[in-house]
């Protein structure tokens, strides 16, 4: 204990317990390990219109009827193992929505769900693609595990759009990647 007590009684000892500590509470914010160890499991039900709300659109399902699904995918690991399924779906309104379903993947730090134009690659190759291009964010990811949705804007072109990332923003990469097919 004298020891410790000389080391810090000298004038640069607080000086490097004080940057140490900094370091450390730094460190801690920016990876936030502890979320490895939490799982955040949401239960959205699948979205459904308001009858009466029809935007008019021709091509959307009779109000009152189960959303129609648009394009599929399934999504890939890449810098966490990741899996579940999308869905991008149509509503009775003519709104859409973009539905996670079996969610599972790591818990981050910053993770967003975004739809891209990006191509869905295979290992590392696919890990920080999405950013390349156009992509979108639609909003935080909710939970790492179960059934999500979020809402699409009215103005975007599904046709500009072939791909989903769940992508971590803190250090611009991709946890897991679905490649969108048409229904």
């Amino acid at each position: 204990m004298g020891r410790v007590r000389t080391w810090l009684g000298r004038p640069w000892g607080m000086t490097v317990l004080a940057v140490g500590l900094a370091v450390a509470g730094v460190g801690l914010y920016w990876f936030q390990p502890w979320k490895l160890w939490m799982d955040e499991t949401v239960k959205d039900a699948v979205p459904t219109a308001a009858a009466g709300t029809g935007a008019g659109d021709p091509a959307a399902p009779p109000a009152g009827s189960a959303p129609r699904t648009l394009a599929t995918g399934e999504l890939i690991s890449h810098e966490h193992n990741t899996s579940g399924s999308v869905r991008v779906l149509q509503l009775a309104d003519g709104t859409r929505a973009l539905r996670l379903e079996d969610l599972d993947t790591s818990n981050g730090p910053d993770l967003r769900v975004w739809i891209t134009d990006a191509t869905v690659k295979e290992g590392v190759a696919g890990w920080r693609v999405f950013d390349d291009g156009k992509y979108l964010s639609l909003g935080k990811l909710k939970g790492n595990k179960g059934d999500q949705n979020y809402a699409l804007p009215e103005d975007l072109d599904l046709k500009q759009f072939t791909s989903v990332t769940i992508w971590c923003d803190r250090f611009d990469v991709s946890f897991g990647a679905a490649a969108l097919a048409r229904a």
